[in-house]
């Protein structure tokens, strides 16, 4: 439907301003484009799990059920044939019921999943897929996520053990259980009465997680089990005192690798010390394979056995790398590990190995793409090679959750670019060629006019290339005016690229030009270039995205200089902030989950450590930083009409900080709203509740309207023409 003009109160002669404006007769020709309301419409694909035999492939289908404000997930079946589709796809779960995570076992027969269903305890399903299929069932004695042994005789998973229930629950109620700090020191009259809360730990809210947390003491770690694969009762194989996690076998069975932290319950423990372990499955002995400082993570065992991958973090903000290292028949490492990619500038994600075991293979952010890429490791009885790190998938698009057939000749991911939402893809392992195999979106799109992404680059003061994107208004026409929203991403180390952004299409549908960037702070170009910010957030990339307007106004004569708008969530919201506060560049804003005051954040956030480590320390170490790098320092200089929208429960940005710039721009004059939305964490935007995200939407396009096209600014006396 046509925008609705009733907000503004326009009458015919300022609709026909407006229609000038966006550069177009006809204002119902936005319908054309990509409208809050699609959202309902998105379909995803994720989860991605080749049978074995290459046969099949599994994958999570989620959808969103607009009546009752939910996502569904269901998992699907494509048969393969020679790496190619063989026949449609089908649903294996029931569509009454929520499933995710699947998982093979190792001749293919069977297909587990996780789905909760009324009152079951027991989480993990499995169904058959050779012949009949018939009901999902449990295993006795496997109640977490499984990993088959090579042998599929035995099946591994982490859980935490059962507690014992308290024998007086009216004087513990379970429901209030780890409320009360175990260790406090002040004492209540009626436990059974005091509903509040005793908090000892840092650790009592999470984002994520609305409710606030227990105690840690209060909850038991996760341990590895083992069982039979035909049921049974389990044997706990590990009583250590952190959390079990990413259990792998080793190829003989004799041996299951792990990791965890044994210093995941000290607070202040700000290093890196994440450690690969092993157990002897018949011995129950634990030995830790690293050592610290450094996270070790992801081991991957080659197929021969006699090798281990896995990523290395030797401390916050340093280079991740890949590395293998040898191991004895026990599990332990034999010499030194060699590292794949000392001489590679990326950060590696999780290895696997090729079937032939000469190479590693990972996936990785690369400019404003994901990849697929390889590291040789030579044959397999040598030394591995340092210095051979090939890009294997090839495309302006990202590409995730790669997986492979036993013999590697069969290869499935899921792909994504700035016009096509996610959707499966399989093709030979050597990725040299790929087949579409879902069409889930192809439907509602067909019916949707998406503008593509066109790359801009622009040079920095100190020679830095700096990379962004720029989408076109739907009803764009040469000589036409108009406005544009710049759009800011979060992290900061994250990144835009060649993904779908229903918020671009939004905004693009609704007349504007949409400018996306990674400026410096971005991942996918280089360490280096990822921390260039570090001490110098809101300064260095300021530059690059004042020069990024600049560049977008030189490039596209249409844009109309005084009408720029600026958007962002997250660390976005506070880089949207920034600017408002510091250039007279934007005449409106919207800034999501948003900082303001970078004391008031690192007090009441659950992410502390990410100022201590970008800003060199605490507040009281640093206090002179924090405050110089906080937009309510510089609150004063704000004019652009300003949307505030944060979540109610965002405990990595809590809501204090909007409310201060609320209250700021209040007390300035400067028109402002604040939406908050109730049952919402920091993920609002991604995957928050389908209602609140999509009106999320619809406020965004809206106050950009109000303010940029139905209400645009004045041009003063005497400024230089909004045409550039």
């Amino acid at each position: 439907m046509a925008p609705c003009n009733s907000r503004s109160g326009l009458g015919a002669s300022a609709a026909v301003v407006a229609a000038a404006l966006l550069g177009v007769g006809d204002l119902a020709g936005q319908t054309r484009g990509y409208a809050p309301e699609h959202y309902y419409d998105l379909v995803v694909v994720g989860d991605v799990a080749v049978s074995p035999d290459g046969a099949n492939v599994a994958f999570t289908v989620t959808t969103v059920v607009e009546d009752e404000n939910r996502r569904h997930r269901e998992i699907w079946v494509q048969p393969l044939s020679g790496g190619r589709a063989d026949g449609n796809a089908f649903p294996v779960t029931s569509s009454n019921e929520e499933s995710s995570g699947p998982r093979w076992s190792p001749d293919g027969s069977l297909l587990s999943f996780s789905s909760s269903r009324g009152d079951d305890p027991n989480p993990i399903w499995f169904v058959r897929v050779r012949g009949p299929g018939g009901e999902a069932f449990h295993i006795e004695g496997v109640d977490g996520a499984p990993v088959w042994s090579p042998d599929g005789a035995s099946i591994a998973y982490v859980k935490a053990p059962e507690r014992e229930t308290p024998g007086d629950a009216d004087a513990s109620p379970l429901e209030r259980e780890g409320w009360i700090a175990p260790d406090a020191v002040s004492r209540t009259l009626d436990a059974t009465r005091f509903d509040g809360r005793v908090v000892t730990s840092m650790r009592y809210k999470q984002d994520g997680r609305l409710a606030f947390q227990p105690h840690y003491l209060t909850r038991e770690k996760r341990q590895l089990m083992v069982v039979g694969a035909d049921g049974g009762t389990p044997t706990q194989l590990t009583q250590v005192a952190f959390d079990v996690g990413n259990p792998v076998w080793s190829e003989d069975g004799r041996v299951i690798f792990f990791t965890g932290d044994e210093r995941q319950d000290d607070e202040l423990d700000s290093e890196n010390t994440g450690d690969i372990w092993a157990v002897d499955i018949n011995v129950g002995t634990v030995r830790r394979l690293t050592s610290n400082p450094g996270t070790e993570s992801a081991p991957a065992i080659s197929p021969d056995g006699r090798r281990m991958a896995f990523l290395s973090s030797p401390a916050r903000g340093s280079q991740s790398d890949l590395l293998v290292a040898e191991i004895g028949p026990d599990g332990s490492f034999r010499g030194e590990p060699a590292n794949l990619t000392a001489d590679w500038d990326l950060r590696p994600g999780a290895p696997m190995w090729s079937a032939d075991g000469t190479s590693v293979l990972f996936s990785a952010g690369v400019a404003g793409d994901s990849h697929l890429f390889r590291a040789s490791v030579g044959p397999a009885a040598g030394p591995p090679t340092a210095d051979r790190v090939q890009q294997v998938t090839r495309g302006a698009r990202r590409l995730s959750s790669f997986s492979f057939s036993d013999a590697g000749d069969v290869m499935a991911f899921t792909a994504t670019d700035p016009v096509t939402p996610t959707e499966l893809y399989v093709g030979p392992g050597d990725g040299s060629s790929e087949q579409k195999v879902t069409g889930f979106n192809d439907g509602w799109l067909s019916d949707v006019t998406l503008m593509p992404a066109e790359e801009l680059t622009w040079t920095a003061e100190d020679g830095t290339v700096i990379q962004g994107w720029m989408v076109r208004p739907v009803n764009f026409r040469q000589g036409g005016s108009f406005p544009m929203v710049l759009k800011i991403h979060g992290g900061p180390h994250s990144a835009y690229g060649n993904t779908f952004f229903p918020t671009f299409h939004v905004l693009s549908a609704a007349g504007f030009f949409v400018l996306y960037t990674n400026p410096r702070g971005s991942s996918g170009y280089g360490h280096a270039f990822q921390y260039a910010t570090r001490g110098e957030w809101g300064i260095v990339d300021r530059e690059d995205y004042l020069a990024g307007v600049e560049t977008a106004l030189a490039a596209y004569p249409e844009i109309d200089a005084n009408r720029l708008g600026v958007s962002g969530g997250s660390y976005g919201g506070f880089m949207t902030n920034w600017l408002t506060a510091t250039t007279e560049r934007f005449h409106a804003a919207v800034t999501s989950r948003s900082i303001t005051n970078w004391e008031s954040w690192w007090g009441t956030s659950d992410a502390q450590g990410l100022t201590e480590y970008e800003f060199y320390g605490p507040p009281w170490e640093q206090r002179d930083l924090y405050r110089r790098l906080s937009p309510i320092s510089y609150v004063e200089n704000v004019t652009a009409p300003t949307l505030i929208i944060h979540s109610e429960q965002d405990y990595r940005t809590p809501i204090g900080d909007g409310e201060q710039w609320f209250m700021s721009l209040m007390k300035l004059g400067v028109p402002v709203e604040l939406v908050r939305y109730p049952r919402s964490s920091h993920g609002l935007s991604r995957t928050g509740e389908p209602w609140l995200l999509v009106d999320r939407l619809e406020r965004i396009r809206s106050w950009f309207e109000h303010f940029l096209i139905r209400n645009p600014p004045l041009r003063r006396a005497g400024a230089e023409s909004g045409r550039r």
